[in-house]
């Protein structure tokens, strides 16, 4: 296992317009959600809110205090729709082919790329997403504004098209969630 990222703790979600967000996910075609990077559960939390009856949403984080948050903050608030594991998204040991409707990957892209986990990860992820599935990346804009990481390692939507199409995955269509943030929407090929 890799050591904690260092990103680890940082969230996108206060930054977004987030009804935004949801009004273009697909929910009521989702079962089961992933939230790829999911921290201490902002967007996973969320995300299950709006799920229909009987939907829930699986996390993965390489960052063991953020999933122990998750998984308390599910236990205190009485949700059992979401759960979280430690894991590198480029290894998702145990999850079969085609498990999830919906895979999100917010503000988590940009920092696979920088490390040279994208493609590996993104190989995951279709693997995981069963086809016609909706795999939705939230990223912050190309501009050097703050808050955010770094301009050098932010990805324009057609920087993030370039690393996921190949994995699989066609679409890419942009929303813009506000003055930081935007989500592009692929759907993952019924041959990938």
């Amino acid at each position: 296992m890799r050591p904690t990222p260092p990103e680890a703790g940082k969230s996108s979600f206060d930054l977004i317009h987030t009804e935004r967000f949801f009004e273009v996910l697909p929910l009521a075609a989702i079962r089961r959600a992933v939230d790829l990077g999911c921290g201490v559960g902002r967007y996973s939390f969320p995300l299950a809110e709006r799920l229909t009856a009987g939907a829930s949403v699986q996390g993965f984080d390489l960052w063991p205090e953020g999933v122990q948050a998750l998984r308390q903050s599910a236990v205190d608030r009485g949700v059992t729709n979401v759960r979280a594991e430690v894991a590198d998204l480029s290894h998702l040991a145990g999850v079969p082919d085609g498990e999830f409707d919906l895979a999100l990957m917010a503000t988590v892209l940009h920092d696979l790329a920088q490390r040279g986990d994208a493609v590996s990860a993104l190989r995951e992820v279709a693997r995981v997403l069963r086809p016609g599935g909706c795999l939705a990346v939230v990223e912050f804009k190309k501009a050097a504004t703050q808050p955010g990481p770094p301009l050098a390692i932010r990805l324009a939507p057609d920087e993030v098209s370039v690393l996921v199409k190949p994995s699989g995955f066609s679409g890419g269509d942009v929303t813009d969630l506000g003055p930081h943030a935007y989500v592009s929407l692929f759907l993952r090929n019924p041959t990938a």
